[in-house]
């Protein structure tokens, strides 16, 4: 088997592929240029798609060039894969703006000093904004059945639950698949990657190269990641998980990593670290809580820095110490205003973002599981005054055992 098809599967990252054994004959042979595309639908990427670029880093790794296409066209229209209503339609300006956040994200992690392995980024608005509408069902449109179309699970799901589809997103299938041809015509695209609710579309986008062209491409899908609790990977009760420091800090981002459910934490050192399998075999037994620091490190250190990564393991060593102020921890500030408007210990957690609840504060405050300084709080009605504060004009605010941020007043 191919060396990169391999690893692929070893690290936990392969699902289905089309034609393996053609597929592996060919990355035998020579490098090639793949791509995945990714929606602009929001300001950045979160560790949902960490997968996927990881898949792209392991290209880089083998020798193959990764294609990153950021869907200034097909986020216009939206993709109903999974998706039980119609996506919210962004400005122009908008869906610009986040392209150009996201695309700072993939030059962190496919990084090089090969100039025939750094990225290339393509946006489909290029080519999808000036179809020509007539002449796109002329020579693309022929090529799909309706048939087909309506087989596939983003629309059979959809119709079964009797939700609605709109012909807008009916047409996404398609215009992905278009991009696959695009792709390998002007970028010598000769493999797609994508999550297994893509399969669909990317073997409509192999078959039309195959009826369009006569080429043969290939196609290549990873499982759809659930941690052992059963939650979606990226999705916390604070929000998603950002791969951006200004929407998560490095240190929340080290937390994330460090709390894994200890079912998980050999599975995504495969799949998160850049950790040598051989070296992952070596440590397996390793004690978990020593294998979660592993693994935070190894995961912020590729996203933030090994200087970020180290501080965020010293602050969280510092923070479990009673006698730690929080240097280090997400800074939450707040106002002299505020105060002298008597703002209440319960309203200083919902400010921090610790607790959306007030119920729920006030229920943690009589289990006695909310502390500044390191000193319970067991009153709900508390005023934060300014001798709750420090030199440097701030307090730590924790709440529980895991969760801790510094307040400061600007």
């Amino acid at each position: 088997m191919n060396k990169f098809l391999k690893e692929f599967k070893e690290r936990g990252y392969f699902y289905q592929c089309t034609s393996e054994d053609e597929l592996s004959n060919l990355l035998n042979k020579k490098s090639i240029n793949a791509y995945i595309g990714f929606d602009s639908t929001a300001s950045s990427l979160h560790v949902g798609s960490l997968l996927q670029i990881m898949c792209l880093k392991l290209l880089q790794k083998h020798g193959h060039r990764p294609i990153v296409l950021l869907g200034g066209g097909t986020t216009r229209i939206g993709d109903p894969s999974g998706k039980e209503e119609t996506r919210k339609i962004l400005s122009e300006k908008e869906i610009e703006k986040n392209i150009k956040n996201i695309e700072k994200v993939f030059k962190i992690f496919l990084k090089t000093n090969n100039p025939k392995l750094k990225p290339i980024f393509v946006n489909n608005y290029k080519w999808l904004g000036k179809l020509n509408y007539i002449k796109f069902l002329r020579e693309i449109g022929k090529h799909f059945t309706i048939n087909k179309m309506l087989s596939f699970d983003s629309v059979k799901l959809r119709l079964d639950r009797e939700q609605s589809l709109s012909y807008m997103e009916f047409n996404y299938m398609i215009l992905q698949a278009y991009d696959f041809l695009e792709l390998n015509k002007t970028k010598n695209c000769l493999m797609q990657i994508g999550g297994s609710d893509q399969w669909g579309n990317i073997v409509n986008g192999v078959d039309l190269i195959k009826r369009y062209s006569g080429k043969q491409v290939y196609g290549l899908t990873t499982p759809l990641i659930t941690l052992a609790s059963g939650t979606k990977m990226g999705k916390t009760e604070k929000g998603a998980i950002w791969l951006d420091k200004k929407l998560l800090s490095s240190y929340d981002y080290w937390q994330y990593w460090r709390n894994t459910d200890d079912r998980d934490v050999l599975r995504f050192i495969k799949m998160y670290t850049d950790l040598k399998l051989e070296k992952i075999e070596e440590i397996k037994n390793e004690d978990i809580n020593k294998l979660k620091i592993i693994l935070a490190n190894e995961c912020t250190k590729m996203l933030h820095g090994d200087k970020e990564a180290k501080l965020a393991e010293q602050t969280a060593k510092k923070t479990f110490n009673e006698r730690s102020t929080g240097a280090g921890l997400p800074v939450v500030e707040i106002k002299q205003n505020q105060i002298d408007q008597k703002l209440d210990i319960v309203n200083l957690v919902l400010l921090s973002k610790l607790e959306n609840s007030k119920s729920e504060i006030r229920r943690i405050i009589k289990n006695k599981g909310i502390k500044i300084n390191n000193s319970t709080i067991n009153d709900e009605k508390l005023l934060i005054t300014n001798n709750l504060l420090d030199n440097e004009k701030t307090l730590k605010l924790s709440l529980g055992k895991k969760k801790h941020i510094k307040v400061k007043l600007i």
